[in-house]
């Protein structure tokens, strides 16, 4: 092979793992879900939609400030990362980018750029919205909880429901309708079982690390058991929406992925070890996905 070959596989190389550093480092995985959840609470919410250009604009607005909140998470929580295996690899830990003051102006840029432009795509509640989803997980949780009580994932499950929220309030900024009001209920009750499953998978970690997760506090035979309760709670809800408006599309994906999540859990019960805990985690990442994208399905085939 050519000098020039080899130098153009090595910058190719070298983009593609940039882009996976920048990739992980914004938590992108978590901003684009939490972009689905507003785009979802859009198309749910009863009244005309507004311009698909205004729907995409919000929906990278609230993913944008998700992502500058998963930067800062990583951000502040470098010394916790350097004692868990799962994490010690991520940039700030390994240096590979330097944890310095930029950083964080940059990443109060970035959620500032996604706030104002929920702002400009709809309107001031959306914008409220998207910064409270934020600062739910930047500082309610990032800062106050996670280190300090068991509950941290459980209030911190409100930031994935203020996207929701922002979303729904695109189409009627004055009024809580309860539809999307029941997606926000639903993301808040997801998010519990799906962390703490990972948590199970990851246990030694997190006690190593003195982060007080479930599983370390009570143990993992009896934090399995809180993660098939709250998955049996949480496929109960999802049912809900079918009362107000949603058919069988919607319902179709209630059922498969709830069932596929609660029979995960029903397992990780039954076995309380890190493959069943993470194909529990992988099954609730199903499950919530099915469930929002069968709900805008559903709304566009009704038209």
């Amino acid at each position: 092979m050519s000098q020039s070959g080899e130098a153009s596989i090595s910058r190719t190389l070298a983009v593609s793992t940039s882009l996976r550093l920048i990739f992980d480092l914004f938590k992108l995985r978590i901003g684009l879900a939490i972009g689905l959840a507003a785009l979802t609470g859009a198309m749910v919410t009863p009244g005309p939609l507004p311009e698909a250009w205004r729907i995409a604009a919000l929906t990278l607005a609230v993913t944008l400030t998700s992502a500058a909140a998963g930067a800062f998470n990583q951000y502040v929580e470098r010394d916790l990362d350097a004692r868990m295996s799962r994490t010690r690899g991520r940039v700030f830990v390994t240096g590979q980018f330097a944890a310095g003051p930029e950083w964080l102006v940059a990443m109060a840029a970035m959620a500032a750029i996604g706030i104002a432009l929920a702002q400009i795509a709809a309107n001031a509640m959306s914008a409220i919205y998207t910064f409270l989803g934020a600062f739910t997980y930047a500082v309610i949780y990032t800062l106050w909880l996670k280190r300090r009580t068991r509950w941290n994932i459980v209030i911190g499950g409100l930031a994935g429901s203020f996207a929701v929220l922002a979303g729904a309030a695109a189409v009627s900024p004055t009024h809580l309708i309860p539809m999307p009001l029941i997606f926000a209920l639903l993301i808040f009750l997801w998010t519990p079982p799906h962390f703490w499953s990972l948590a199970i998978a990851y246990r030694d970690d997190y006690a190593a690390a003195r982060v007080p997760m479930l599983p370390v506090v009570i143990g993992s035979a009896h934090a399995s058991r809180a993660v098939l309760l709250g998955a049996l709670l949480l496929v109960a809800v999802s049912f809900v929406p079918a009362a107000f408006g949603l058919g069988w599309p919607y319902l179709a994906g209630a059922f498969w992925g709830g069932a596929y999540f609660v029979y995960r859990s029903a397992l990780l019960v039954h076995t309380p070890n890190r493959r069943t805990a993470m194909a529990t985690f992988h099954a609730s990442l199903f499950q919530l996905a099915l469930l929002l994208v069968s709900a805008i399905v559903d709304t566009v085939l009704r038209g």
